[in-house]
């Protein structure tokens, strides 16, 4: 970096710059100084521009793989409805369990198999 220039020379003396020359000198020494502070990390701006790619590419990527994902999930939920509706003769509606298949009904179910089983003559 140069010296700042607050002095001009005329015929070998040196005479106080006029107004206008330091208000100019002021301004382009603090320009070269932030310039040249601003070129030192100017890689950076690259690094962080690479870098957002990156991110908003993965993201896409990810977007993509869930989506797919809870496509493929809902698909199997379907098939899995229409099986258990075929096999049960019913209809699940809503995400309700129709009586004989809840927990409680099963566990009565399974208790009264197993008395009816170990009742004489049966």
């Amino acid at each position: 970096m140069s010296e700042p220039i607050g002095w001009r020379k005329e015929n070998g003396v040196s005479a106080p710059a006029t107004p206008f020359m330091a208000s100019y000198t002021d301004a382009m020494n603090k320009f070269t100084k932030a310039a040249t502070a601003f070129m030192d990390h100017v890689h950076l701006l690259t690094e962080a521009r690479d870098a957002y790619q990156m991110a908003i590419t993965a993201s896409a990527s990810l977007r993509s793989s869930l989506d797919a994902g809870d496509r493929a999930l809902r698909a199997l939920m379907t098939q899995m409805e229409q099986v258990v509706n075929a096999h049960m003769g019913e209809t699940i509606l809503d995400g309700k369990k129709p009586d004989a298949m809840r927990p409680e009904a099963l566990k009565v179910e399974a208790i009264r198999t197993n008395i009816d089983s170990t009742l004489p003559g049966r």
